[in-house]
C-alpha cells in the first residue's frame, strides 16, 4: 500500500511540476519588453551608474517593473551609454507603471538630488520588443 501511494504522491509531484513550469512559460510568455539606451553627458555614466544602484532600480520594481538586464557597451565612442532592459505584463502595464514612477516623491527627490552638478543623460532611446516564438526569453 505504501509503495502505491509513494507513486500516487510522485505522480501528483510531477504533474504539478508540469503544471507550474506551463504556468510560468505562459506568464513569461505574455511579458512585453522595453530596452532603453541612455547616453549621458560626458563623465556622468558614474553618475546614472549611481542612481539606478541607489534608488532607481527599487522604485522601478515598486512599480512593478521586472529588471532584466543591464549593460556598458565595450565599443570606442560608447563610453557614456547604458543600455537596461525591462519587462512588463503589457504594454498597458508598462505605461501605468512609468506614470506611478514618474510621479512618485522618492524618484523625484532622487532625480533632483543626482543632477545637483547639472543634467546627467542627453539622450534616451526607447524601443518596445516582443519575444519571437524560438526565444528562450518570452
Amino acid at each position: 500500500m505504501s509503495r502505491l501511494l509513494f507513486t500516487i504522491f510522485l505522480s501528483l509531484g510531477i504533474l504539478f511540476s508540469i503544471a507550474s513550469a506551463t504556468a510560468a512559460d505562459k506568464k513569461k510568455a505574455d511579458r512585453f519588453f522595453e530596452m532603453r539606451t541612455y547616453i549621458t553627458h560626458p563623465g556622468k555614466l558614474d553618475d546614472l551608474n549611481k542612481r539606478f544602484r541607489e534608488h532607481t532600480n527599487r522604485i522601478f520594481q515598486k512599480h512593478g517593473m521586472d529588471l532584466i538586464a543591464y549593460w556598458t557597451p565595450t565599443e570606442e565612442g560608447k563610453e557614456d551609454t547604458l543600455v537596461y532592459v525591462l519587462a512588463y505584463k503589457s504594454k498597458a502595464a508598462r505605461d501605468k507603471a512609468w506614470a506611478a514612477f514618474k510621479k512618485d516623491p522618492e524618484w523625484q527627490k532622487a532625480f533632483r538630488a543626482s543632477r545637483s552638478a547639472g543634467p546627467i543623460v542627453k539622450k534616451v532611446v526607447s524601443r518596445f520588443l516582443t519575444p519571437t516564438d524560438y526565444s528562450p526569453i518570452k
